[in-house]
């Protein structure tokens, strides 16, 4: 079986000023995708199915089911009747880790924190994050501007978030798109892994609002900056302080808001060109 495609057509009636048309639209796919570890389902997430692998790995990055995509031996990606299984393969000490923290879950679209067995494990401590990554104002409103343009899948759908990395001597070098923003910021983490990228030498760019689980995810990465389109949730505020992490909320073409950790951004150069 093959992969199903991102996107598919289907017919609508729009209703305008005009009166009503007939046509079509391209609309997003959610496909279940099954992530498993040694046989064994851990979690089953509605994605978009693009870049699985990157989402498997991803996943598996930012969850702390692996520390390193080389802890991950081996990595299928099979199309099922039902949907994709990620079969993926640890060694045994990897696996104890995971029914540590087991948890069977048929996840919503965009849900992050569904099934977890214990509140311990929704708050847990994020990972210290320590980059020295430096960027001016006008620098970082200019990548998150550049995000825009690479959302390939949202300028046919209008219906995906997108996760892209921003570094200082390269500019925007990898952007993910999924419906869920969760699975979208996997699929980045997983991208860089598989690249060999380390994310502690630039910045994460998110088109939904901050939540603490995305936070918790960039911490697991080790991105020391992240910013959005959209404000943060005051845990997500207080996840960044305590991770190390820069966080820069509400970036439109005419500004952003900083909440954490300000050192990353120069403020010398905003206050020259005020």
């Amino acid at each position: 079986m093959t992969l199903p495609s991102p996107a598919c057509p289907v017919p609508r009636t729009a209703f305008g000023t005009q009166g009503p048309s007939d046509g079509e639209r391209v609309v997003a796919e959610e496909t279940p995708v099954a992530l498993t570890y040694n046989r064994t389902t851990y979690a089953v997430m509605m994605a978009t199915p693009a870049d699985i692998e990157d989402f498997a790995m991803g996943f598996s990055l930012t969850e702390r089911i692996v520390a390193a995509a080389g802890d991950i031996g081996d990595l299928e990606i099979v199309a099922v009747p039902d949907g994709i299984e990620a079969r993926m393969w640890l060694a045994a000490d990897r696996i104890e880790a995971v029914e540590r923290r087991r948890r069977y879950i048929a996840g919503a679209t965009g849900c992050g924190l569904c099934g977890l067995e214990s509140l311990a494990e929704a708050a847990r401590p994020p990972a210290p994050v320590s980059g020295d990554v430096r960027i001016d104002p006008a620098t970082l409103l200019a990548a998150m501007q550049a995000l825009g343009p690479r959302q390939t899948l949202n300028h046919a759908t209008r219906a995906v978030h997108a996760a892209g990395f921003w570094r200082p001597d390269a500019g925007l070098i990898a952007v993910r798109e999924d419906v869920g923003r969760h699975n979208a910021l996997d699929k980045l983490a997983g991208a860089l892994a598989r690249a060999g990228i380390a994310a502690s030498d630039g910045a994460v760019l998110l088109t939904s609002r901050i939540s603490v689980e995305l936070v918790q995810k960039a911490a697991a990465m080790g991105a020391p900056l992240v910013a959005a389109v959209s404000a943060p949730t005051a845990l997500a505020i207080r996840t960044a302080e305590a991770a190390g992490i820069t966080l820069a909320g509400i970036a439109r073409s005419d500004g952003f808001e900083l909440f954490t950790h300000a050192q990353r951004i120069a403020r010398e150069a905003a206050d020259a060109a005020g």
